[in-house]
């Protein structure tokens, strides 16, 4: 049984949930999100707190429990704080630039590759050619940060590419010499 799931959601100030169905809607601040619950999962908003409750007695419901709470716990956190995931560009002749609200990426190819982002995301640059990706949709938000790092992935021998912010690569040695 999920230990998640029994954790009510603590509901802040300026945030309000509204619980209509299986639709669990979140807004505040920064936005406004919802997400379906599995029909086995019940939702209540009681005393500043989202409680979730076990309608059947399924293996799968158990499963929904916790996973029902984390969601709902994650569009609270989005709207008051929002998620943010940092990549690091590493190579000499690897750029990017904004150019209004898209990334320009000049990743060595022969092209220079323009990414527009997906609704609800903003991109910033870093210092030193880091990209900040921020929304208030955490799936969104990794989603769009992996479409990124597919360009480029790090290469294991060099080092080059795109990678999250404190991801270590293992790096291999070359080819020994005859």
């Amino acid at each position: 049984m999920s230990r998640i799931g029994k954790i009510p959601v603590l509901i802040p100030d300026k945030v309000t949930v509204a619980v209509e169905g299986k639709i669990v809607k979140v807004k505040g601040p920064k936005g406004e999100l919802e997400q379906k619950v599995p029909s086995s999962i019940g939702v209540k908003v009681e005393d500043n707190r989202v409680v979730f409750l076990i309608l059947s007695d399924s293996k799968d419901s158990k499963a929904y429990w916790g996973l029902a709470r984390s969601l709902v716990n994650n569009m609270v956190i989005g709207v008051t704080e929002g998620f943010k995931k940092v990549l690091e560009v590493r190579g000499r002749e690897y750029k990017v630039n904004l150019q209004g609200k898209n990334l320009d990426l000049d990743l060595g190819y022969a092209h220079r590759i323009q990414i527009s982002p997906k609704k609800g995301i903003e991109f910033e640059l870093g210092s030193e050619n880091k990209i900040i990706v921020k929304g208030i949709d955490k799936a969104i938000v990794g989603e769009q940060s992996a479409e990124i790092r597919d360009l480029r992935p790090p290469d294991v021998y060099k080092g080059k590419g795109i990678r999250y912010e404190g991801e270590y690569v293992a790096h291999k040695e070359g080819k020994k010499g005859l």
